[in-house]
């Protein structure tokens, strides 16, 4: 069951259809406001555009998207709050947020620390959907994307983190961060031009497989 929703309604839905494969984006929304976050300004706009056509592409192959977003510790506001603000003319972040808007179609999750599974019905979530892979985008590199690969990882998932769609304050700890999750967690860091969506996909042994 789909679901219909406006910026006037509550961002939460139902249960939702199999896929093996998710896109996850972490905290996309996000005004950007914090200490050190100029470097991710300066390239908010192609990062929101590498992002947004990457999830186009996963439309197109069947793969559902979810948002999970950080709630900054305000925990009265909604998914909704979240965007609205984020969507205000003086917000540094509103070049990577505008681009990245979600659709009726996605899934939202509110988180409040750095992991997308802390606190979260995230698990949950992913074993409705059978899912067997994680494609994984958002930032920062270093944080949030690296502790909640770390959580894909130990759930037995394959990961994918396109290189071209997360970012980190410091380059350094970008490389340090995604040479990690290569070596250690097994992701596959390739550009997401370079993912072959329809064969991630249409893995066999991902279908076959399904979560218990």
């Amino acid at each position: 069951m789909k679901r219909v929703i406006s910026w006037n309604d509550d961002l939460h839905g139902n249960v939702p259809d199999h896929s093996p494969v998710v896109l996850i984006l972490v905290d996309v929304l996000n005004d950007l406001d914090f200490p050190g976050s100029q470097s991710i300004v300066r390239i908010a706009s192609s990062l929101s555009g590498n992002i947004a056509r990457l999830k186009k592409r996963c439309s197109r192959a069947g793969i559902p998207t979810i948002y999970v977003n950080d709630n900054h510790a305000k925990w009265r506001s909604d998914f909704t709050a979240v965007v609205t603000h984020c969507r205000q003319k003086d917000v540094p972040g509103r070049a990577l947020v505008e681009p990245l808007l979600p659709s009726p179609d996605d899934y939202i999750v509110l988180k409040p620390k750095h992991s997308a599974f802390y606190s979260t019905p995230l698990d949950t979530l992913l074993s409705y959907f059978l899912a067997r892979a994680v494609i994984l985008a958002g930032i920062t590199t270093d944080a949030c994307i690296l502790t909640t690969a770390c959580e894909i990882h130990v759930r037995d998932l394959k990961l994918f983190v396109p290189s071209d769609c997360v970012a980190a304050i410091n380059p350094r700890m970008h490389k340090i961060a995604m040479e990690l999750m290569e070596n250690s967690l097994g992701a596959r860091t390739t550009t997401s031009s370079r993912l072959n969506l329809k064969e991630i996909a249409g893995d066999k042994q991902l279908n076959k497989e399904g979560r218990s």
